[in-house]
């Protein structure tokens, strides 16, 4: 009796025996007075919180910080849920005590620090010798909609390709750029060949190079991950790994949205690299019209907000690093979207802010519910 009272007392301690407060997703624990699982719909003896706080709907983690995994619901409030990229928006807020994933919380400041450092370390961008570009039009947000072409000429002007293209990650960009199909709702198929060079630009862009080690580091000491492999094999997965945007086809992945560029419903969908509007305005496919924003870099990379006709489909604003090295670009991203998934990432280049805006993939997951990348890009940079 004595330990029937001690765990009575504890359990009154710890949850109110009529609330679902911190017990959504458990077992039915007849300790309580009510249920918080799935099976109590079923059973009629849920608590009268347990629609608010438990069910799938429900996208805050009030009163359900620690619950258990429970697939059904659109986010989660658990220690894992920032190692999977699935947390609710205010996890943080309410419940992140001792960060994602078991590891140590990754605060803006250490982000921002962070940054600096692969700015530094980014060898391989542009220099003012191997890039010029024109930016031309600036045009208010009030006219980013106007499909105006402002600009008489090209927005690159130059480009060494000798001198960057040969450099072994641009290469292995390369190969992967030109490997989808643009159109959503056609179900995107790889060759070996071309699953090879997935793995061979993941590589190239994260283990061969100081920048993509230096990420691996930073991410390992946070608890995130326990393994150069694992870091691989989840960077393929949440870059690569295919989900459906249009016509329940597998036509999209987070490489091809942000790196590539989509069409969706007649208008250009993702693409926010420098690399693949070169190589498209060069073949005559891209037309640009105007930037509505300039990044306060004098250097690169800079960041622009651009407006232009990709083969007939519009983009209203799509915004890019310019002059980066490919994986800058892909750590930047990856950085922000590990860290700060479905969120605003603050980062630091040269003592100047940048902020990259990342969103996860809700309708699918892979793995143990994690979240693959819907996007990720540069935000109106502060001047």
């Amino acid at each position: 009796m004595t330990s029937l009272r001690l765990l009575s007392s504890q359990v009154s301690q710890s949850y109110s025996l009529d609330s679902c407060d911190g017990r959504c997703g458990y077992g039915t624990d007849n300790n309580f007075s009510c249920q918080c699982n799935p099976s109590c719909e079923h059973f009629k003896d849920c608590c009268s919180d347990y629609s608010e706080l438990c069910k799938s709907g429900s996208t805050s983690c009030k009163g359900r910080c620690g619950e258990k995994y429970n697939p059904d619901n659109k986010c989660h409030c658990n220690s894992k849920c920032a190692q999977h990229y699935n947390c609710c928006s205010d996890y943080a807020e309410l419940c992140d005590s001792d960060g994602g994933g078991g590891g140590s919380v990754i605060t803006d400041a250490e982000i921002k620090a962070f940054s600096e450092l692969l700015y530094i370390l980014d060898s391989n961008k542009a220099s003012a010798s191997e890039l010029v570009i024109d930016p031309q039009a600036l045009v208010p947000d009030s006219q980013t909609s106007s499909q105006m072409d402002l600009s008489p000429h090209r927005l690159f002007q130059y480009l060494n390709e000798e001198v960057l293209f040969s450099r072994p990650t641009y290469t292995a960009f390369l190969a992967v750029l030109d490997n989808y199909n643009r159109m959503t709702g056609q179900t995107e198929e790889f060759t070996p060949q071309q699953l090879e060079e997935q793995d061979v630009f993941l590589k190239e862009t994260m283990s061969n190079t100081e920048l993509g080690r230096e990420l691996f580091a930073f991410l390992h000491t946070k608890g995130i991950y326990a393994s150069e492999v694992e870091f691989i094999q989840d960077l393929k997965m949440m870059w690569f790994g295919l989900y459906s945007r249009n016509n329940n086809k597998m036509d999209s992945s987070g490489f091809e949205h942000i790196f590539a560029g989509e069409i969706k419903k007649g208008k250009v969908s993702g693409f926010h690299n420098w690399i693949q509007f070169y190589i498209l305005e060069k073949n005559g496919e891209m037309n640009y019209f105007s930037h509505s924003f300039n990044g306060p870099w004098t250097t690169y990379p800079d960041v622009l907000g651009m407006q232009f006709m990709w083969d007939g489909y519009f983009k209203q604003v799509g915004s890019a690093i310019i002059g980066c090295s490919p994986e800058f670009d892909f750590a930047l991203y990856s950085l922000c979207y590990i860290t700060r998934p479905g969120k605003q990432c603050h980062l630091s280049l040269g003592g100047k802010e940048l902020i990259i805006q990342t969103y996860t993939w809700n309708n699918s997951s892979y793995g143990d519910g994690k979240k693959f990348i819907g996007s990720a890009f540069p935000a109106t940079p502060k001047n």
